[in-house]
């Protein structure tokens, strides 16, 4: 296939080399025209993706070197003093997942072949129709170790004023600020939404973006059934909290100026989102963790150590290990059957993941024969699990975190309409600690006799002592001395109820019914890359 002719060709310096600089409609590179003796091991060949490029700024520069004070032999092309230059900003890949913004500075000694280099280089940033111009940006000031705002001055802003994007900052006074502000904002100026903060900071933001949409589409979000219109704009996760799980599993790291290029590049992935409902009365939406048992159990006691910071978490964790309360109920779900993989898969999702891509396909065809699909899963058989169970969770992603790698579902995929509902029956305390350490390495945590993984769409739960009339957990515990045998851990008494831990957030109901939305919001990511390859084009990048 015949390539397209590039854009621009020259002859520039750099970092007092000559280079051939060449710009196509999807590259950016330069080639050392030093003879190949004299290269480098690391080679005289560069190239940057032009949807990589961060900025690109006139600079002006004089033959002294800055660093030293004196002035330098320039190259025998140039018979001026003074040279016109250009710097490009663009990203580099580093360690790990992280990304940095680099920069490289051309020069020439024609100021109008600067000029048309910096025009060429802007309109085909221009054409970059993905990039967000305009964002509405909320910190919360007392996540995490409370340095949020901090983060965004010294580490975000900075690289958005380079890139020319606007941002409208609101630092939350309350919870629900976030929330209550998107209910009732004009959104259209907007191009994106930033969350400055951990999973509860996005969890808020999540929930004001999904309610406008559907209020302004007049859809009952109580209406367990209710097809939810997917959101428009996209929303960015800056990490500054305790966990940051939902920025870890979709980036591959924490990391605030990874973060901020994956916005400013205009990166976009859609993520399911569950819907949590009690009778016919939503509760809450989730996208990483909804969990009950230890996990839930584990937030509800750190809820009382506020003051411990993140640590309050590893010390509400050891307790609950501790205690090793089980559960008694009934689940029951509607597996996916129609869906590619499944959650013992070695292959974890990816940047540009082709399971995730089948099921988008999928979700536009099942929009134009919407009524059949109904049909079709009404017919579908339940499966129904009776027991005592130390957790119940379920995933819409893998729940990587720094402290868990891999996740507590190693190959649940972003987008692919599914969850994995994870079941942690009764075991000894012994059998339970393995399992929790398979989490932090690389062995099967599913791997285990007592430990059931299911692909499914939907789920409901429904403990042992919940009938039609109590199903609160605050009603069962005062019929069944639930609370006050959860108020002194030394009772004797089996505990007969939990608490549904809702991505950090707690649920005061106990029977519940859960829907997967299949990529009904966007983030300004990518996915996680590939290792092999993140090193492949980030040695490329390399000057």
């Amino acid at each position: 296939m015949e390539q397209p002719p590039p854009l621009m060709v020259s002859h520039l310096l750099a970092d007092n080399q000559l280079f051939e600089v060449t710009l196509t409609e999807s590259v950016l590179s330069w080639q050392s025209l030093r003879p190949r003796k004299l290269l480098s091991a690391a080679g005289g060949s560069y190239s940057v993706p032009v949807v990589e490029i961060v900025a690109v700024c006139e600079t002006e520069v004089d033959a002294i070197n800055k660093e030293s004070g004196r002035w330098q032999k320039m190259p025998s092309f140039s018979t001026e003093l003074i040279l016109h230059a250009f710097t490009v900003s663009y990203v580099q890949r580093s360690k790990g997942h992280h990304w940095w913004c680099n920069e490289v500075t051309f020069n020439c000694n024609d100021h109008l072949l600067r000029n048309q280099w910096v025009q060429a280089l802007k309109e085909q940033l221009e054409l970059q129709a993905m990039r967000p111009k305009h964002l509405i940006v909320f910190i919360n000031p007392f996540g995490g170790k409370r340095r949020g705002k901090q983060i965004y001055d010294d580490k975000v802003a900075p690289l958005f004023r380079l890139a020319c994007i606007s941002a409208e900052v609101i630092v939350t006074e309350r919870a629900n600020h976030a929330r209550d502000h998107l209910l009732e904002t004009d959104l259209e100026k907007y191009d994106g939404i930033v969350s400055v903060g951990g999973d509860g900071m996005f969890s808020e933001v999540m929930h004001g973006l999904i309610g406008r949409t559907q209020k302004n589409s007049s859809i009952d979000q109580n209406y367990p059934s209710a097809e939810l219109v997917p959101c428009d704009l996209r929303i960015g996760i800056i990490p500054a909290g305790s966990t940051d799980c939902i920025c870890y599993a979709t980036v591959g790291v924490n990391d605030p100026v990874t973060s901020a290029l994956h916005i400013i590049i205009g990166d976009s992935q859609a993520i399911d989102v569950s819907s949590v409902h009690h009778k016919n009365m939503f509760l809450m939406y989730s996208v990483s963790l909804l969990g009950y048992g230890f996990y839930g159990d584990t937030l509800m006691d750190s809820e009382k150590n506020r003051w411990m910071g993140p640590s309050r978490y590893d010390f509400s964790g050891f307790k609950t290990f501790l205690s090793h309360h089980c559960y008694e109920g009934t689940i029951s779900y509607l597996p996916a059957t129609e869906t590619l993989g499944n959650p013992r898969d070695q292959a974890p999702c990816t940047a540009g993941c082709h399971i995730c891509q089948y099921s988008g396909e999928q979700l536009k065809l099942t929009k134009k024969r919407k009524f059949k699909c109904i049909d079709d899963e009404e017919q579908q058989q339940w499966k129904v699990i009776k027991g005592k169970f130390l957790a119940i969770n379920s995933a819409n992603m893998s729940c990587a975190c720094p402290k868990s790698p891999k996740g507590l579902s190693p190959a649940a995929h972003l987008a692919d309409g599914t969850i994995d509902l994870i079941l942690v029956r009764k075991c000894s305390r012994f059998s339970f600690l393995r399992h929790l350490i398979r989490h932090t390495n690389n062995d099967d945590q599913f791997d285990l006799a007592f430990v059931e993984v299911y692909r499914v769409k939907k789920f409901k739960f429904t403990p042992k002592y919940c009938d039609e009339k109590d199903t609160d957990i605050q009603d069962v515990g005062k019929n069944v001395f639930g609370q006050f045998c959860r108020d002194h851990p030394t009772c004797s008494c089996a505990q007969l109820y939990s608490n549904w831990n809702c991505d950090g957030e707690l649920i005061e109901h106990a029977a519940i019914e859960v829907r997967v939305h299949c990529q009904l919001l966007r983030l300004f990511v990518r996915g996680i890359e590939e290792l092999s390859t993140q090193k492949e084009i980030g040695n490329s990048f390399v000057v």
